[in-house]
């Protein structure tokens, strides 16, 4: 599975990630997509996942995050990897 964050911001007075998930078989998708809480939608082979989070959960608020974006960027896409596995087993 390769987890990949496309857009991040605000938008309407929230914060959000965007994660494109690849390399799952149609069955995982169709897992994820009908048991995550999260917005999802499906665009051929790739499970797009948009995380809405409060202000003080938001990762990449922190004056480090804002220093070392790239290294925080590729810490919660580990992070919802892990997760998304995790999830996965349920199945």
């Amino acid at each position: 599975m390769i987890v990949k964050i496309v857009d991040y911001g605000d938008e309407d007075n929230s914060k959000f990630i965007v994660y494109h998930v690849e390399g799952l078989s149609s069955n995982q998708i169709a897992f994820l997509d009908e048991n995550l809480d999260e917005k999802t939608t499906v665009d051929g082979n790739v499970l797009k996942i948009k995380m809405y989070f409060e202000n003080q959960l938001y990762p990449f608020q922190s004056d480090a995050a804002k220093i070392r974006l790239d290294d925080f960027i590729a810490r919660e896409e580990i992070e919802m990897n892990v997760f998304l596995s995790g999830f996965l087993d349920e199945m």
